[in-house]
């Protein structure tokens, strides 16, 4: 039987079908929610208050799925993911995919609104540091808020004059605002890097086109963390194991390990799959030199391009 265009975005469970639950932070109109329209196919988009919202709805079987922010191109690392990413580990999460969303950022007021009029200026942490260079020598106050859709719809709510907010211009027409500047964000190519998190592999009818590509064409990525002993010479031969493999590290990062005080643990993002036999070969390696290592995911790398993630 040929299943409808509809029918083949579901997925069967018990005999019932079901579209794919996916969690995301913020408020409708938020670029986490971008993320997942990108990613998945007509996904049932779950706004959650937080990033630690995110992750329990997978883990407890609220949401299929989840898409959070992991890094940006401007402002960097977005820590709390990192350490939410190891914390859940043990829960069985893991990164199954990535998606990179263009970052277009304005200046939202409500109508009638004029920027000369603007006082207070609200937005994510994140998304003030990527305009930095906008408000630097405006007298504004600076105010920050958990979403940047948040921070608009606030303002929509309260009806908040002489307010603005910092958010991706289509927020302005979900929450009757209107673009007060436009394009503020520090350069113009302003990126920013989800993990799509699952317990379990994704069923294909859940992924969209746009995400959808050949494995065996597709460079692979893999994400881990691991710690290393405190002698010398620990952290050089640790990483030693990936060199003598031949394998690129695109990303390494210290963090606190939170469990020691002044220890450290290192996320490496490796240019590699999981299952290769090199990989398993450095793995092994570095297993043998550090005192944990734990793989958080092996998946397609996402693609950069407008046209595609």
């Amino acid at each position: 039987m040929d299943l409808g265009e509809s029918e083949r975005r579901l997925v069967v469970e018990g005999g019932v079908t079901k579209p794919v639950r996916v969690a995301f932070q913020g408020e409708p109109g938020a670029f986490s929610e971008e993320a997942a329209e990108r990613y998945f196919a007509e996904p049932t988009a779950m706004a959650v208050p937080t990033w630690r919202g995110i992750f329990e709805a997978v883990r407890d079987g609220a949401a299929d799925a989840g898409v959070a922010a992991i890094e940006n191109s401007l402002a960097g690392t977005i820590r709390e993911t990192y350490d939410l990413l190891l914390e859940f580990s043990g829960d069985g999460l893991r990164i199954v995919g990535e998606v990179s969303v263009p970052v277009r950022l304005a200046l939202l007021g409500l109508p009638g609104e004029r920027i000369e009029d603007v006082e207070r200026v609200y937005s994510h942490p994140q998304a003030l540091a990527q305009v930095d260079e906008f408000l630097r020598g405006r007298e504004w106050s600076v105010m920050t808020t958990y979403n940047t859709a948040g921070a608009a719809r606030m303002i929509a709510e309260q009806a908040e004059r002489g307010a603005a907010a910092v958010a991706s211009p289509r927020v302005a027409a979900i929450y009757g605002l209107e673009v007060l500047a436009g394009d503020i964000q520090t350069g113009q190519d302003n990126r920013t890097r989800f993990a799509v998190l699952a317990r379990e592999p994704l069923a294909p009818e859940w992924i969209g086109a746009l995400a959808t590509r050949d494995r065996s064409r597709t460079a692979m990525k893999t994400t881990l963390v691991f710690a290393v002993r405190n002698v010398p010479g620990s952290l050089h031969r640790s990483l030693g194991a990936f060199a003598e493999q031949g394998l690129n590290l695109s990303k390494l990062e210290s963090r606190p390990s939170r469990t020691a005080r002044w220890e450290y643990v290192f996320w490496v993002d490796l240019d590699a799959d999981a299952n290769d036999p090199r990989t398993q070969e450095a793995l092994e390696a570095l297993r043998t030199e550090s005192q944990m290592v734990r793989v958080l995911g092996s998946y397609p790398a996402a693609e950069d391009a407008e046209s595609g993630v």
